[in-house]
């Protein structure tokens, strides 16, 4: 499977402007930016040389071939679980993301040599598509399990185990690569609730295949955001280890949250703030009528109001609907939203040191931020893996016994 590569993908990758590219091509710019748009197609020579180019793309600090692991990223949405692999030396070999949106963000901060590729199901049934690599990387979403008893398997002459039951959901994808391919670890994050969807059946689940059928070393630990940022979210990391570790995730020593920083030093002044972001009359009043409604029932549904003193609530995927989990307070006036900007500090994918390019609409960076992981805390879990993973990977392991998947007959290797 060979990914068609566009004449506009292939230029981000090679790190230049339109105006860079007709310079460096010898082609007028409009010519450039007819193929930019689609309008006409440039010929092969043109994207020949333009693949040349890209070998000479700039690319993040310190990712090179000569690094200490390779790591692959799946449901990547736009980078941060990579932003933290990345930071210990790893080098991502392969990116899976479905959403064109969050495929375009991480384009443009990742020119690499390779693009995201689509659809993670394409390659769970030919995983010798995606590349060798030591670590795994998957934010997959949480679906529930359709459980078959064992009696039928038997009826049907199936070998039952519980990797059959999670066919048809992302997890079997993500399980089938980590099956094939035997990566010495792998880190799984997916929001706090995972725990106890479907009354804890999804995560038993979820546990047994990683531990009993594929023969991975277990861990889990929900982690809450705001030691590293002003923002109380928490998900669940889930970490296994091919060979025994003494890895202990559980006793992580986390910073102190009351310690953590306020929201203060994430927003901008508020007259720096295109006014745009401050809500309409008719918004307001519907969130304050809405509110006292709920709270006239005894309900704590409704906004919340926060000042640079404050830790913010969890940042959801819906902020662009009214932005009502985070307002910001705004004296003698309405409150407004966060700026796409803000929430990409409130998530740490942007510092001081580390700009990030927003290349798509408000709603769109909205929903690819409540979607994301908090990058401080992918960062803080990487540097505490680090040397069992420098261990973990100076060797391969061997596969061990098979297990029939029974529908389809493929063979996956456990122990």
């Amino acid at each position: 499977m060979k990914i068609q590569q566009t004449f506009s993908e292939l230029r981000e990758l090679a790190g230049m402007s339109v105006e860079q590219a007709a310079t460096e091509l010898g082609y007028s710019q409009s010519t450039v930016y007819r193929w930019e748009r689609n309008e006409i197609m440039p010929k092969a020579p043109v994207m020949r040389t333009l693949e040349a180019l890209t070998q000479f793309s700039a690319r993040p600090k310190g990712v090179y071939h000569d690094t200490p692991f390779r790591f692959v990223d799946l449901f990547a949405g736009i980078g941060g679980l990579r932003i933290g692999f990345e930071g210990i030396g790893g080098h991502c070999v392969f990116t899976s993301e479905w959403d064109k949106y969050s495929q375009e963000t991480y384009r443009r901060n990742f020119r690499d040599n390779h693009l995201p590729h689509g659809d993670v199901r394409e390659f769970s049934e030919e995983p010798d598509l995606v590349p060798e690599h030591d670590l795994l990387l998957a934010g997959f979403p949480c679906q529930p399990f359709s459980i078959a008893g064992v009696s039928k398997k038997n009826s049907l002459g199936r070998p039952h185990g519980f990797l059959c039951d999670t066919q048809g959901t992302l997890f079997f994808d993500t399980a089938q690569i980590i099956a094939h391919h035997r990566p010495a670890a792998f880190v799984l994050e997916n929001v706090k609730n995972l725990e106890g969807h479907d009354g804890g059946n999804t995560f038993a689940t979820i546990k047994h295949v990683l531990e009993n059928e594929l023969g991975y070393h277990v861990q889990s630990r929900v982690i809450n955001s705001s030691p590293w940022v002003p923002q109380k979210r928490e998900r669940i990391f889930i970490v296994g280890f091919r060979d025994r570790s003494t890895f202990d995730l559980a006793n992580l020593e986390l910073p102190v949250e009351a310690e953590g920083p306020k929201l203060g030093s994430i927003l901008d002044p508020h007259d720096t703030v295109d006014p745009k972001y401050t809500l309409t009359p008719r918004l307001w009043e519907y969130l304050q009528d809405y509110k006292a409604k709920h709270l006239a029932k005894g309900n704590g549904f409704g906004f919340s109001l926060f000042g640079p003193e404050d830790v913010a609530r969890t940042l959801s995927a819906r902020y662009y609907k009214d932005g009502s989990e985070i307002l910001i307070a705004q004296p003698g006036n309405r409150p407004r939203r966060l700026t796409p900007r803000e929430c990409a500090r409130l998530m740490g994918f942007e510092t001081a040191e580390r700009p990030w390019h927003i290349p798509v609409s408000d709603t769109q960076a909205y929903r690819q931020f409540g979607n994301a992981v908090v990058v401080p805390v992918v960062e803080f879990l990487a540097n505490a893996m680090k040397p069992y993973l420098a261990s973990a990977t100076k060797s391969k392991g061997q596969p061990g016994p098979t297990l029939s998947l029974g529908v389809d007959r493929r063979l996956l290797p456990i122990g």
